[in-house]
């Protein structure tokens, strides 16, 4: 299986970072989100946030085929 590490906006609280690396490493999003925090929180506010940063403008978006039922109307 070839796994690619990608954004997931469909699944995305700020901007589907988390919720891709949870997908490629098949841990539980909310887990880690968690740990992200705890992060931020240890390391200092700007290390974690500029990684997040890079990873949005590097990380492709992953394609998830909306529909128009995913618009609000």
């Amino acid at each position: 299986m070839d796994r690619k590490l990608m954004r997931n906006p469909k699944e995305k609280i700020i901007a589907g970072i988390i919720a891709g690396f949870a997908d490629y490493f098949n841990i539980d999003r909310t887990f880690l989100r968690l740990l992200f925090v705890f992060f931020v929180l240890v390391t200092g506010f700007f290390p974690m946030v500029i990684l997040y940063i890079i990873a949005y403008f590097i990380m492709p978006v992953k394609n998830n085929n909306i529909d128009s039922s995913d618009f609000i109307k």
